[in-house]
C-alpha cells in the first residue's frame, strides 16, 4: 500500500512537467525501487534530463531527496554526484558563493573515489564560472587541465563548452592565435552536434579574429559561411555580417564586392533602423567612394556615419571617421581642415588607448606538470636525493653565515636594549622638566589670578571711597533740608504760604533721598551678587504714570514738557527692578533738560519684544562719553541747575536690564537730545 501511495505521487510529481519517454520510464521505475544505491542512480538520471532542459528547480527537489538517502546508506558515488549537480545549479542561478563551496567539494569526493571523469568535469566547470567573472588566468588553468581527460572520453558536450570559453577568453586576452586554435575546434565540435547557432557564433568569432590578422580571404570565408546558413537568413544577423563582408571585401581593393555587400547591408539598416550597424556601412561605403574617386558622395556619407557615431559615442567607429575626412581633406587640397581631422583622430585614439584595460598580447604558456586534474593540491616537494648533492663546502659556507647573523643578530639586540634603555632615561628627565613647566605655569597663572582679584578690590576701594564721599554730601544735604523744615513746622515759625511755597523743594529733596538709596542698595546687592529678579507681566503705562507723578514737581520749576505717548502694553520682568530703570531715566533726563525742553516717555512691539524709550531734548551727551555710561566707574557730570549724581544711576539700569532678559542702549547727539531705550521680553523665554 505504502509503495502504491509513493508511486502515485511520484508519477503526479513528474507528468506534470514531462514530455518524455524516458523521464516517464524513469519517473515510474523509481517509485518501484527500494531505498539503495540503485535508487539514487535513477534518480541521478533524472536529475541530469532535468538539468538538461533547465528545470532547475525541480531539481533541486529532486537532488534534496537523493542527497538524504545517500547519507542515509552512505553512498559515496551518489553523494559526490549530487554535490556536483548542486553546484551546476547554482552556477546557472549566478550563486558564484555556494557554486565554487559544491565543486570544490564534489572534487575532493571524485578525488577519493579516484573518478579522474568527473574530476575534469568539475574543473571544466571551475574554469567556465571563472573565465565568465573575468578570472581569466585562473580559468584557464582548471580548463585547460580538464581538456586531456574530456577528449579522451570523447565528452561533446562539455568539449564544446570549454573550446569556446577558451576561445572567447583567449580572444578578449587579445591572444589571436590562441583564439583561433580553440575556435576552430569549437566550431569542429559544434559541427558534430549540429548546433547551428553555436556554429554561426563561432564562424562569426573566427572571421573577425582572421580580420584582425589581415587574412581578409579567410575572414569572408567564414562571414559568407554564416549568410549561407540557415540562421544568416534573418535580419538581425545579416544587417551585422554584410557590412564587414563589404569591408573585408574593400580592404583587398575588391570594389564590386564590397559594393554588393555594402548596399545590400545600407539597405537592410536603413530599413530596420539598425543605427549601430549603418554606421559602420556608412563609414565602409564613405571609404570606398573615397577610393573609387566619387569625392561628393563619399563626403557625404561620411558626414552621417559621423553624426551617428557621436549620437551613439562609438568611439571605433569615430576614429573611422576622423580617419577618413583626413584622407578626404586631403585628396581635395584642403589641408588646413586635413589638420584638424588629424588632430582629433589622434586625441581621440590616444583617449581609447588610455581607458582600455592593458593586456597581455600573449598568455604565458601553462607549463606541462600544470595540467594535472589536482594542479591546485600540488605541494612542493623536495627530491629524497637532493639533500645528498649539496656539497661539504656549502654546508660550511652555510654554518659560517648562520654563526655570523646570529652573532649580528646578538649585537644588533644589545643595541636595540641599549637604546630603550637610554630612551627611557631620556624621556623619565624629559617627564620631569615637563611636570616642572607645568608648576611653574600653575604658579604664574595664579599669580595672574591674585594680581587681578586685587585690582579688582582696589577698584571696588575706589568707587567705595567716592561714593561714601558723595553719599555723604549729598544724603546729608537732603535730609539736613527735610530736618531743617521739620524744625520750622515745630517751632511755628512757617506761615502758610511760606510752607506751600517750601512744598516742592521738600519734595525734591525726599525723592532724591530716595532715589540715592535705591540705588546705593542695588549697587550693594550687585557687587555682593545677590541682586535676583522675580519676573512677572505687568503693565508698562501703569508704571509710567506712577513714575511721572513723582517728577510733576521738578517738570513744572523747571519749565520742561512731559508728553506721554505711551501705551497699555505688557512686558515680562521684575516690576520693582524695572520701575528704578525707569525713575532713574526720567531722573536722568530731567537733570539734563533745559527750560523749554521737551521730555517724550512712549513704548512699542517690534519683533516680539516691548521696547520702551525716554527722550529728552536737552543738552545731549559727547560721542567721547557715550561708551561710560553704562559702565561701573561712579561717571556723572553735573545738570543744567548744577545738580549732582552718584554715577551709579546708568550702571545699575544696565544691570537691572540685563538680568531681567533685556537689553539697554542710548542715541545722543549733543546740544539736541538724548534717548534711552530698553528692550524686555513680552513672555517667558521658554514660551512661543
Amino acid at each position: 500500500m505504502r509503495s502504491t501511495i509513493t508511486l502515485i505521487l511520484l508519477l503526479h510529481l513528474f507528468f506534470g512537467f514531462s514530455q518524455t519517454k524516458e523521464l516517464d520510464s524513469l519517473s515510474i521505475a523509481l517509485g518501484f525501487e527500494t531505498n539503495d544505491s540503485l535508487k539514487v542512480d535513477t534518480s541521478l538520471k533524472i536529475i541530469d534530463l532535468l538539468y538538461d532542459s533547465q528545470n532547475f528547480d525541480q531539481a533541486l527537489k529532486y537532488i534534496k531527496l537523493s542527497d538524504q538517502l545517500s547519507s542515509d546508506i552512505n553512498y559515496e558515488k551518489g553523494i559526490a554526484n549530487i554535490t556536483y549537480y548542486k553546484a551546476l545549479i547554482y552556477a546557472k542561478k549566478n550563486d558564484y558563493i555556494n557554486a565554487m563551496d559544491g565543486y570544490n567539494k564534489a572534487k575532493t569526493l571524485f578525488n577519493k573515489l579516484k573518478d579522474t571523469l568527473h574530476v575534469a568535469k568539475v574543473n571544466n566547470s571551475i574554469g567556465l564560472i571563472e573565465m565568465e567573472r573575468g578570472n581569466f588566468s585562473k580559468g584557464l588553468q582548471y580548463s585547460l587541465s580538464a581538456i586531456r581527460e574530456l577528449e579522451s572520453r570523447g565528452l561533446s558536450h562539455e568539449l564544446r563548452d570549454v573550446y569556446v570559453s577558451l576561445g572567447q577568453t583567449y580572444y578578449k586576452l587579445n591572444d589571436v592565435d590562441k583564439a583561433i586554435e580553440y575556435n576552430l575546434k569549437a566550431l569542429d565540435t559544434q559541427e558534430q552536434m549540429n548546433d547551428s547557432e553555436g556554429v554561426n557564433n563561432s564562424s562569426l568569432l573566427l572571421a573577425e579574429l582572421y580580420s584582425k590578422m589581415k587574412e581578409h580571404r579567410k575572414a569572408i570565408q567564414f562571414y559568407e559561411k554564416v549568410l549561407n546558413s540557415s540562421k544568416g537568413k534573418i535580419d538581425s544577423i545579416r544587417s551585422n555580417v554584410l557590412p564587414k563582408l563589404g569591408g573585408e571585401y574593400l580592404a583587398f581593393n575588391d570594389f564590386d564586392s564590397a559594393a554588393k555587400y555594402l548596399i545590400q547591408g545600407l539597405k537592410l539598416n536603413r530599413r530596420n533602423n539598425n543605427k549601430a550597424d549603418l554606421v559602420t556601412t556608412l563609414n565602409n561605403l564613405g571609404q570606398l567612394n573615397l577610393s573609387k574617386g566619387n569625392l561628393r558622395t563619399a563626403a557625404k556619407q561620411l558626414y552621417e556615419a559621423g553624426a551617428i557615431a557621436k549620437k551613439l559615442n562609438n568611439a571605433d567607429e569615430l576614429l573611422r571617421y576622423y580617419g577618413l575626412m583626413k584622407t578626404l581633406d586631403s585628396t581635395t587640397k584642403r589641408f588646413d581642415r586635413a589638420f584638424v581631422w588629424q588632430r582629433r583622430y589622434y586625441n581621440l585614439k590616444d583617449s581609447i588607448d588610455k581607458s582600455k584595460i592593458q593586456t597581455p598580447q600573449k598568455t604565458n604558456a601553462v607549463e606541462a606538470t600544470d595540467l594535472s586534474l589536482n594542479f591546485d593540491n600540488k605541494t612542493i616537494k623536495t627530491e629524497v636525493g637532493s639533500k645528498n648533492t649539496v656539497s661539504t663546502k656549502y654546508e660550511d659556507k652555510l654554518k659560517k653565515f648562520k654563526f655570523f647573523f646570529y652573532t649580528l643578530l646578538g649585537i644588533l639586540a644589545i643595541v636595540c636594549i641599549f637604546l630603550v634603555l637610554a630612551y627611557l632615561k631620556q624621556n623619565n628627565s624629559l617627564k620631569s622638566v615637563q611636570d616642572l613647566e607645568e608648576q611653574n605655569l600653575k604658579i604664574q597663572l595664579q599669580n595672574e589670578a591674585y594680581i587681578e582679584q586685587t585690582k579688582h578690590l582696589e577698584s571696588i576701594n575706589n568707587v567705595k571711597d567716592k561714593l561714601f564721599s558723595i553719599v555723604s554730601h549729598d544724603l546729608k544735604d537732603s535730609l539736613s533740608s527735610i530736618n531743617g523744615f521739620i524744625d520750622l513746622l515745630r517751632d511755628g515759625s512757617l506761615s502758610r504760604e511760606e510752607f506751600d511755597n517750601l512744598i516742592p523743594e521738600l519734595s525734591e529733596n525726599a525723592n532724591n533721598a530716595s532715589l540715592l538709596l535705591f540705588n546705593l542698595l542695588n549697587w550693594s546687592k550687585s557687587q555682593m551678587q545677590s541682586l535676583k529678579p522675580s519676573p512677572s507681566l505687568f503693565d508698562i503705562q501703569e508704571v509710567f504714570e506712577e513714575k511721572i507723578k513723582l517728577v510733576d514737581q521738578r517738570l513744572e520749576s523747571k519749565g520742561i514738557e512731559l508728553v506721554d505717548h505711551s501705551l497699555r502694553d505688557f512686558a515680562y520682568a521684575d516690576r520693582s527692578m524695572i520701575e528704578i530703570v525707569i525713575q532713574n531715566l526720567l531722573a536722568n533726563a530731567l537733570k539734563f533738560s533745559r527750560k523749554g525742553d521737551t521730555i517724550t516717555v512712549s513704548n512699542h512691539i517690534s519683533n516680539g519684544s516691548c521696547i520702551i524709550s525716554v527722550a529728552d531734548t536737552g543738552v545731549g551727551i559727547p560721542s567721547h562719553n557715550l561708551e561710560k555710561l553704562f559702565k561701573n566707574n561712579t561717571y556723572t557730570t553735573m545738570g543744567t541747575n548744577n545738580e549732582k549724581g552718584t554715577g551709579l544711576g546708568l550702571s545699575i539700569c544696565k544691570e537691572l536690564v540685563e538680568l531681567n532678559g533685556g537689553k539697554i542702549w542710548v542715541e545722543s547727539t549733543v546740544n539736541s537730545g538724548s534717548t534711552f531705550y530698553i528692550q524686555l521680553p513680552k513672555s517667558k523665554p521658554n514660551e512661543a
